[in-house]
């Protein structure tokens, strides 16, 4: 059956705005968890100003294991979780669950990578002149990992637009579970194009944002 182009916009509106709020709920919460664990992964390891091994390894090991989770099978996996959260597995809402754990320890890792290229001697110079931890993590480390953090969570951000795409697989709403009903299942090739042009111009705005945000921030 044809498509009614005439409503089927209506329908596209809606898609992208189910797109939007999942990718900034999910964005807002997983930079929060990310940047926390980014900060404690890089300043308990050994050597760093707040070593602890034992918490180190422990966050190590949950951050790769859940980073190793493809998102497909982690969506299906946190079901009961997800049910218990949001009170249902369907839909915009229950899709941000399971996107906020998978973009939580990919962006501690980005975060984690950005604060360790920052020269160790500007940390040892900031011990030297007696900053406490705290004082070194909130101005020293990061601000000299500002304009890196910025494209870091660039990056993680185009990750969950593309994840949020993939959760209509399991009716996440949004483009991908427009694409999928129409595109996929009525065999209907124009609403697969409208679909992905509207993801790559999402994409596009995205990452030029970031890098243009990135640039005038960084420090010289």
């Amino acid at each position: 059956m044809p498509v009614d182009w005439s409503t089927f916009w209506v329908d596209i509106l809606d898609a992208t705005g189910d797109t939007l709020i999942m990718v900034g709920v999910s964005l807002l919460a997983s930079a929060v968890i990310g940047i926390l664990l980014g900060i404690i992964l890089v300043v308990t390891r050994k050597g760093h100003i707040l070593e602890n091994l034992p918490l180190f390894n422990v966050l190590n090991a949950i951050v790769n294991v859940l980073r190793s989770i493809p998102f497909i099978i982690l969506m299906v996996a946190i079901i009961p979780f997800t049910r218990l959260v949001v009170g249902t597995s369907i839909g915009t809402a229950a899709a941000i669950v399971p996107l906020i754990v998978y973009a939580g320890p990919y962006i501690a890792r980005l975060v984690e990578n950005s604060l360790l290229e920052i020269d160790p001697g500007i940390v040892e110079a900031a011990e030297a002149m007696g900053a406490t931890p705290w004082q070194t993590i909130f101005r020293i480390l990061l601000p000299e990992a500002f304009s890196s953090l910025i494209l870091s969570l660039t990056t993680a951000t185009i990750g969950l637009v593309g994840a949020s795409a993939m959760a209509g697989a399991v009716g996440g709403g949004g483009l991908g579970d427009l694409a999928i009903a129409y595109g996929y299942q009525r065999f209907d090739t124009d609403v697969m194009i409208v679909t992905v042009v509207l993801l790559i111009i999402l994409v596009q705005g995205l990452q030029s944002s970031g890098n243009v945000i990135s640039r005038k921030l960084r420090r010289r």
